[in-house]
């Protein structure tokens, strides 16, 4: 989906010259500022997250425990 977004002179310079450093083009650099604001936000990315997010929610996370080990008895 298209959509347009105005910027002020200055910061779309600024958005250039980060993009010409980091060897990005502008819809990287738009899409890592994206899904930063929806990770502060607590808004999942992806499928994946959002399965992690329901599963901490859930408490499914907790109720993994490690089992312990036995020991067996050494024989000489």
């Amino acid at each position: 989906m298209r959509k347009l977004i105005a910027f002020d002179e200055d910061s779309f310079d600024k958005l250039k010259q980060l993009g010409r450093d980091r060897m990005a083009t502008f819809q990287e650099l738009a899409d890592e500022a994206f899904a930063d604001l929806l990770k502060k936000h607590g808004i999942p990315i992806d499928l994946r997250d959002a399965l992690r997010k329901s599963a901490k929610r859930d408490g499914a996370a907790d109720k993994v425990t490690a089992r312990p080990r036995t020991r067996k008895a050494k024989s000489r």
